[in-house]
């Protein structure tokens, strides 16, 4: 299973620091979380930035995911 690291932004809508999901792919692990924890909506997770076993993935959303994977979810940061 798939372990996610929720930022500290998103621990405090979880109440966690990290899950575990069944999942192989980027958008299965959304759709699992976003129906795990009622805080944190489908669209907004897709939004954010994702990093997939220490690489910063830009377009994630078919983006498969290995039963030993780290997922990170995170706030994207604008530059100006």
């Amino acid at each position: 299973m798939a372990i996610v690291i929720f930022s500290s932004e998103l621990q405090k809508l979880t109440g966690e620091e990290q899950t575990r999901v069944d999942a192989e792919g980027f958008k299965d692990i959304v759709t699992e979380i976003s129906n795990q924890y009622s805080a944190l909506e489908h669209d907004e997770l897709m939004k954010m930035a994702v990093a997939i076993d220490g690489e910063i993935i830009h377009t994630p959303f078919l983006e498969k995911v290995a039963a030993t994977s780290e997922v990170h979810f995170l706030y994207r940061i604008s530059g100006g």
